[in-house]
């Protein structure tokens, strides 16, 4: 089994900051790209967006509407990606799902999600 425990998640100000960490867990061999992304309560899942991903070797991505703004990390020895949000806006409001394609021990490639973590910027 493989796992995917988000943290981090909660209320802040415009312009504020937060750090969101997500640690995969169970029968794992390797993992591949680690994301984060985001959904809105008007949009479907299939309409989550990419906010921002890692591949194993540290090359990232960002959403236009968040790069200079958060950083994506990772720790190839916890099996944990972070993402730093800073100078938040009200649109950043969302629920954050983390994302990770893994190999684990069966062995079976599959995308795994996280159970997702509510992210609110107001004042």
């Amino acid at each position: 089994q493989v796992q995917l425990v988000e943290s981090g998640g909660g209320l802040v100000q415009p312009g504020g900051s937060l750090k969101l960490s997500c640690a995969a867990s169970g029968s794992i061999s390797a993992i591949y790209t680690m994301g984060w992304y985001r959904q809105t309560p008007e949009k479907q899942r299939e309409q989550r967006e990419l906010a921002a991903s890692i591949t194993r070797d540290g090359t990232t991505k960002y959403a236009d509407s968040v790069k200079g703004r958060f950083t994506i990390s990772r720790d190839n020895a916890k099996n944990t990606v972070y993402l730093q949000m800073n100078s938040l806006k009200p649109e950043d409001t969302a629920v954050y799902y983390c994302n990770a394609y893994i190999l684990s021990d069966s062995p079976i490639r599959s995308a795994y999600w996280g159970q997702g973590t509510q992210v609110t910027v107001a004042s």
